[in-house]
């Protein structure tokens, strides 16, 4: 991208990130720990600049699980208020569908950002995540489970 109008440089940059939840055959949805932190996470991270978030987001599977998975379905938007060394941000969540026994064999976690894959049931999410993170994936199980799109601010469903 070359010049931006003086409109386009005045408007606000947000941070955006995108995941991708990945269910096992019980239903129950993969987090993964990762080295940098304590709190457990989802399979995805940031958008780079110029990245669609469906890109983005399968980029960041490929490099933290060794695969190159095609996200699916969009299942949430939420934004994120600014909060300790963080600006606000937009967070998408795609649908990775039920990962087979071939696709489990073949994760090949990234040494440098994740110690550890598992799978946890709905009911886990509030002890291994942090509360806005819990709050988005379950909100994003639901609308799989109801093939709809959710729009939420800060984990919580709006309207």
């Amino acid at each position: 991208m070359t010049d931006l109008s003086e409109y386009d440089r005045a408007l606000s940059r947000k941070r955006a990130a995108a995941g991708v939840l990945f269910f096992d055959s019980s239903g129950r949805v993969m987090i993964v720990d990762p080295v940098y932190k304590e709190c457990w996470e989802i399979p995805g991270g940031a958008v780079e600049k110029d990245e669609s978030p469906r890109a983005g987001a399968r980029r960041e599977v490929r490099e933290e699980l060794g695969l190159d998975i095609e996200p699916g379905r969009l299942l949430s938007v939420d934004w994120t208020a600014p909060r300790a060394e963080r600006s606000e941000g937009i967070a998408m969540l795609f649908d990775g569908g039920e990962l087979s026994g071939e696709q489990l064999e073949a994760v090949r976690l990234q040494p440098e950002e994740l110690r550890a894959f598992e799978f946890a049931s709905k009911d886990q999410l509030e002890r291994r995540l942090i509360p806005v993170l819990a709050r988005r994936v379950k909100a994003s199980i639901d609308a799989r489970r109801r093939a709809t799109t959710v729009y939420l601010e800060n984990g919580s469903a709006v309207g």
